[in-house]
């Protein structure tokens, strides 16, 4: 028997390394926490028989074994925030986390006795150690469940296992593959079942039925900084301009932090002939909107400020308020890695979106994830941009077109079975996540 240790900065990590190293056939015999991630224990016997078919009987065993999981850390958790007097309930429930022990029976209390002095308190540390033993082993079995769907949907449904492929080709989330291969589970036709797919993904693509510019009103882009919210502002105002003419569009900025936005906006107001509206840090929005209440369009600029940051949520405050009416779209750019879409989604939802401008889709290697953050969020996408040119390079979107764009835009290279095994077990995260 070959015994070896693995050091990784997570769990998922450390089992690719065991997996790389010393195959599938190897076991987990002892993982814990060290400095600078986790240590995984794991052996090989030589002497294994070849692996076995999945087993339905080992996979529902799984299943059962990581709600028992997920519901003790949530069990932790709760326990974890209540006094000291409150601990004692956590150890009566111990057969949450040792089910084979029976209960020890509890005497009831007559009302004249002394009342029973009060458990000591947990120790934290002991509680932190508890709950990353069991995140550790809620990973294995993740890790364990992704490689066993991943494998059972290849030799029982090959043609799906090929269309989850060029859809993580594409870029587009777990999640939303998973709903997407739901409608075609039925049409046995590759082809077929592909185009299907396309349209269902194109249908679900949310586009405003009349363009934001042609209903007017005050429109505000917000987002992070670096998405290209005063560029693709240029582009809606020039577009304007040269359909309308400049008398019946205003600009306002509320960006009083970046170096050099307000010359910049004001210069884009001396070339187009079109009014421009600074917001002092002291003065509130409405009472800048107040002078420009009989143009037909007024475009906000604002700052792209950090989530934490106090003076977003004013910001943000401003423009929710029902006496402006702002119509808000969140500027996203395409570039942008997933995580960094969901946290500007999270940051500026409080203002009330009501879509979102796709930029930079010219640099783009994937919409995929850009795509799929629109489509779960349930954001219609107003205008896209594709390059420096003013107006020229924004367009009203048509969903199709989106699509074959991200069709085009798929990766060359087909996604590796271990990454294809680490998105299943995501799915079955999925689930852990809403019980914990």
């Amino acid at each position: 028997m070959q015994v070896k240790r693995f050091f990784a900065a997570d769990m998922r990590t450390a089992m690719k390394l065991v997996r790389d190293e010393l195959g599938a056939d190897a076991s987990i015999i002892g993982n814990r926490r060290v400095a600078g991630g986790v240590e995984l224990t794991a052996a090989l016997d030589y002497q294994a028989p070849a692996p076995a078919r999945p087993n339905p009987a080992l996979e529902a065993e799984l299943r059962k074994t990581q709600a028992r999981i997920a519901s003790a850390q949530a069990e932790l958790t709760t326990r974890a925030e209540q006094d000291a007097g409150k601990d004692r309930q956590l150890f009566a429930n111990e057969s949450l986390l040792a089910p084979e022990l029976p209960a020890t029976p509890v005497k009831p209390q007559r009302p004249l006795e002394a009342p029973v002095a009060a458990a000591p308190a947990v120790d934290p540390r002991a509680l932190d150690a508890m709950r990353f033993e069991l995140h550790g082993l809620r990973e294995l079995i993740e890790v364990q469940l992704g490689s066993i769907a991943w494998g059972q949907l290849q030799n029982r449904r090959p043609q799906q296992a090929n269309l989850w492929r060029r859809l993580q080709r594409m870029g587009l989330s777990a999640e939303l593959s998973q709903a997407l291969l739901s409608r075609v589970a039925g049409v046995a036709e590759p082809r077929q079942a592909w185009r299907m797919l396309l349209a269902h993904l194109a249908h679900a693509i949310r586009t405003p039925k009349v363009e934001p510019l042609e209903e007017g009103g005050v429109i505000a882009l917000v987002g992070p900084a670096g998405m290209g919210k005063t560029t693709t502002l240029a582009k809606l105002a020039a577009r304007y301009v040269l359909k309308y003419g400049a008398q019946q569009v205003a600009l306002v900025s509320m960006d009083s932090y970046r170096i050099g936005a307000q010359e910049q906006l004001k210069t884009l107001g001396r070339i187009l002939g079109v009014s421009v509206t600074q917001v002092d840090p002291g003065q509130s929005l409405l009472q800048a909107l107040t002078p420009l209440a009989k143009k037909r369009v007024v475009l906000v600029d604002t700052a792209g400020l950090p989530g934490n940051d106090p003076a977003l949520r004013l910001q943000l405050e401003s423009l929710a308020s029902p006496r402006i009416k702002s119509k808000n779209y969140l500027v996203l750019a395409a570039t942008s890695q997933n995580q960094v879409l969901k946290a500007a989604y999270h940051s500026y939802k409080r203002c009330g979106l009501s879509g979102c401008i796709l930029t930079k889709l010219d640099e783009a290697a994937s919409l995929g994830e850009v795509l799929g953050l629109a489509i779960g969020q349930h954001l219609p996408v107003a205008y896209v941009t594709d390059g420096p040119r003013i107006p020229d390079d924004l367009q009203v979107p048509r969903s199709h077109q989106l699509v074959s764009r991200a069709v085009g835009l798929q990766s060359a290279e087909e996604p590796s079975e271990d990454a294809m095994a680490q998105l299943f077990a995501g799915l079955y995260h999925q689930p852990a996540q809403r019980a914990g």
